[in-house]
């Protein structure tokens, strides 16, 4: 079994319950065995304009699955909340939810449909903050790096507010 870690979030409708709704999903998922969750943070939208505030959070899971069958689970249940398309070229839009794969064990994947380490993990408080939770002590396989290192190198870090309990 593989130890993965996902980001969650949402800005559009009820932010908090396309979150759990995404959490369920995942665990009724086979292959998938979720082991804790950070809390629920609030942050301001990160390389995008929007007036909608996100709600975060952070999930290890175990998985079966490779990680581009991970990957087509997590598509599939996005779109079964709503999500109609994914982010092309860095172009980001509001969203009922968003998955995005962290890390996958040590792995570094780099394909045409997937990325891993997330690409842009160091650069994203609303990612860091709510895996210190959870992972601080994980290094990143690239970076080679604590993820409590990279907070601490983070330059400007968004809004980033703890918004209540645990998934």
């Amino acid at each position: 079994m593989a130890t993965v870690y996902l980001c969650l979030g949402s800005n559009q409708g009820d932010r908090i319950g396309y979150i759990q709704q995404a959490a369920s999903l995942l665990k009724a998922t086979e292959g998938i065995n979720i082991v804790t969750t950070s809390s629920f943070y609030e942050t301001e939208p990160w390389g995008m304009e929007s007036e909608n505030l996100f709600v975060n959070a952070v999930m290890q899971i175990n998985t079966s699955l490779s990680p581009v069958d991970l990957l087509n689970s997590i598509e599939f249940i996005e779109r079964t909340l709503g999500r109609l398309d994914k982010s092309v070229n860095n172009d980001y839009s509001d969203r009922c939810i968003d998955i995005d794969i962290i890390f996958y064990d040590n792995q570094i994947i780099d394909i045409p449909q997937l990325t891993i380490p997330h690409p842009r993990f160091h650069q994203r408080a609303f990612m860091i903050v709510p895996m210190l939770e959870i992972a601080q002590d994980f290094i990143h396989p690239v970076f080679k790096k604590t993820v409590s290192n990279l907070y601490d190198e983070l330059e400007n870090p968004e809004m980033v507010c703890l918004y209540g309990a645990r998934l």
